[in-house]
């Protein structure tokens, strides 16, 4: 018997992907199991989106902090998610993906974590090998 797997997301996805805890863009995946972000272990669900409005891709994408292990490292290297939990709907195709909305909605309580804005902060000895 042969078991061919599906992969609906290219990897272009995931170049475009961010983690929105702690700013990183490098994720794990376990086979048949769930997508990890590397450095927070955030996790990350994907899910075709009911409506794509005429783009060629169409994702929701769910991160959960209800396994993120680095809760130790010191807050200026991360940013909880309300609740725990906060999704992304990403539109476009594997060249030009855009985010088309966040939930809950950015603002004054909560806004995610951009792309490597953490990554010209130093981790401090002790907690790098831990994290």
């Amino acid at each position: 018997m042969n078991l061919e797997v599906v992969d609906p997301h290219s990897e272009a996805l995931f170049e475009f992907l961010w983690c929105p805890v702690c700013g990183h863009e490098v994720f794990s995946h376990i086979p048949f199991e769930v997508v990890f972000c590397k450095d927070c272990n955030t996790r990350v669900d994907l899910r075709e989106s009911h409506e794509t409005r005429g783009y060629e891709e169409a994702v929701r994408v769910c991160f959960d902090t209800e396994t993120t292990w680095n809760l130790h490292v010191d807050e200026k290297l991360r940013r909880d998610l309300p609740d725990g939990s906060a999704r992304v709907k990403i539109i476009g195709a594997s060249s030009a993906y855009d985010v088309d909305w966040w939930s809950p909605e950015p603002g004054e309580a909560w806004r995610p974590v951009e792309r490597g804005e953490f990554s010209d902060i130093e981790k401090l000895d002790e907690v790098s090998n831990l994290a």
